[in-house]
């Protein structure tokens, strides 16, 4: 039989991993490449907001230069999301020692 008390805990942590996903998806991330050449703005669920290219910094002959920087503040931004994610959630878990984990 579960203890009542435990069930609680778990009900209790579930809204707490809810409300905490919910904030970091409602939440602006930015990511950056080449010295801030390209900015980017993605939400939380990694939809993406906004790109900005400084053209006065760029040869726009060079699409390929232009592709990977986007693509590089792209990535630089979901890691920040990865990371906000991980390092919330994984703090809102720890410590609870639900029956049969190690």
């Amino acid at each position: 039989m579960i203890n009542p008390q435990v069930i609680k805990k778990i009900q209790k942590m579930q809204e707490d991993l809810k409300k905490a996903q919910a904030e970091i998806h409602a939440s602006t991330f930015y990511g950056q490449a080449g010295g801030s050449i390209v900015k980017v703005a993605v939400k939380g669920t990694k939809e993406v907001l906004s790109i900005q290219i400084k053209k006065e910094e760029v040869d726009i002959n060079d699409l390929e230069m232009i592709q990977d920087l986007i693509v590089v503040a792209l990535n630089d931004a979901f890691k920040k999301v990865d990371r906000e994610m991980e390092e919330t959630l994984g703090t809102l878990s720890q410590g609870m020692k639900l029956p049969g984990s190690f």
